[in-house]
């Protein structure tokens, strides 16, 4: 009589097997998170952002102004752009050339660069990069939903404590920049203060 066929060690080898492969990218991801944007220290790239970061640390981001100071940076910018794989203007084709390790290193650096502007927000900076770099619908999500799942989006979401049921949790469906709630809570609800037609949302969340 056949025996009967225990998949526990091919499954154990396969898990390995997956964890290999990761450890692949992970190694990566390492190396770019030890020198990460380390050609800005050398010329030609070093005096061209001396003149222009506390510049572009005051300016709008996305504004013409902002747009007009990334234009005066010339060839410093464009030597950085050369030699950094996490930026879409690396590539002929934009981000369609990049890898999933280019993708991480530069959703984290946009993260950053908003910690270190005036007027920082991942939330804007999200969507002005879609229209920037014709991010698709689908990519465009699966960045939000990083920053979503890593807390890079504290401050900056709905931020509901408690819903109508009295249940605590908080919500982070995104608030535009004109103060208005995205969409609705995940019991229905809708967000305090916000004006929704046909609806009166006091009470509903705290």
């Amino acid at each position: 009589m056949m025996a009967s066929y225990d998949s526990t060690a091919d499954t154990l080898r396969h898990s390995l097997r997956v964890g290999e492969l990761m450890g692949e990218l992970i190694t990566h991801l390492i190396g770019r998170s030890t020198c990460h944007d380390h050609s800005k220290t050398v010329e030609p790239e070093l005096s061209v952002f001396n003149e222009f970061t506390p510049k572009l640390k005051s300016s709008v981001y996305g504004s013409d102004e902002y747009r007009g100071f990334l234009a005066a940076m010339g060839g410093g910018l464009a030597h950085h752009y050369a030699a950094n794989r996490h930026h879409p203007e690396h590539f002929p084709n934009g981000v369609d050339g990049m890898t999933l390790v280019d993708l991480i290193e530069m959703l984290a650096d946009w993260r950053a660069a908003t910690e270190r502007h005036d007027d920082g927000n991942l939330n804007r900076s999200l969507r002005i990069q879609k229209e920037r770099f014709g991010l698709s619908d689908q990519l465009f999500n699966i960045l939000w939903n990083t920053a979503k799942a890593y807390g890079w989006l504290p401050g900056e979401s709905c931020g509901a404590t408690t819903n109508r049921r009295g249940e605590e949790w908080v919500c982070n469906v995104l608030v535009r920049d004109d103060g208005k709630h995205e969409g609705t809570h995940e019991d229905g609800s809708r967000s305090p203060g916000a004006e929704w037609p046909n609806e009166d949302p006091a009470g509903e969340w705290s």
